[in-house]
């Protein structure tokens, strides 16, 4: 199978097995993903909101606009990057993501991290970084990249995935994938705050020069 195919079979992983079908149940439609299948970069924010959920894309609200006039600045389109969240569905009145929501959709992103390959993954906000670096605080790191290892396979949902997917994939990893991770502040952190709006932009300034290092 192909990326493309793949990212579909993941996608439809998600609506068979009813993950987290409570938060379905109350969301318009699944907020999956969107860019290109083989970015280098992969943006990752906690979860879908109003616009978002209506559109049945990610960051499409204020925050994805910030997000646009950032890679704008950089010399890159939504289609050069990938886009997606933690968790797939709007929480309701746009709360935050619940801990096991987060750990109910975090195999569907190592997944969708696995297909893609990228070189850098971004996280925007704390819940996005806490899923990688669980013992960092975002004050003191964003802006650093950090270097990790996923691990694969630990879980009946990653098995299940897995089979989903096809085990002769090539473009799945093995038990484990290296990847270096950025952590930066969330866009909606930055749209009032003329301080964090700089800060955000000065973190995002990085990445071609991370990008050519790897």
């Amino acid at each position: 199978m192909n990326k493309l195919t793949e990212l579909d079979s993941l996608k439809s992983y998600i609506e068979t097995e009813q993950i987290c079908s409570e938060l379905a149940a109350e969301a318009t439609q699944l907020v999956f993903g969107e860019g290109s299948n083989n970015a280098e970069i992969v943006f990752i924010g906690e979860a879908p909101g109003k616009k978002e959920d209506l559109q049945g894309k990610p960051f499409v609200g204020a925050s994805g606009r910030l997000l646009d006039e950032m890679l704008e600045s950089i010399g890159l389109k939504r289609e050069d990057v990938y886009i997606t969240n933690i968790v797939k569905y709007r929480p309701p009145n746009n709360r935050d993501p619940l801990p096991a929501e987060k750990q109910a959709f975090l195999p569907i992103l190592q997944a969708q991290l696995g297909i893609i390959q990228p070189k850098v993954v971004v996280t925007l906000g704390r819940h996005s970084m806490n899923c990688f670096l669980p013992d960092l605080q975002i004050s003191k790191v964003h802006g650093e990249p950090q270097s990790v290892t996923l691990r694969f396979g630990n879980t009946k949902i990653e098995d299940g995935i897995w089979r989903q997917l096809d085990s002769a994939s090539s473009h799945l990893p093995d038990s484990t994938f290296q990847m270096v991770i950025l952590p930066l502040y969330h866009p909606a952190a930055a749209l009032y705050n003329g301080g964090m709006r700089q800060t955000l932009f000065e973190d995002f300034s990085q990445i071609p020069q991370l990008l050519k290092k790897l």
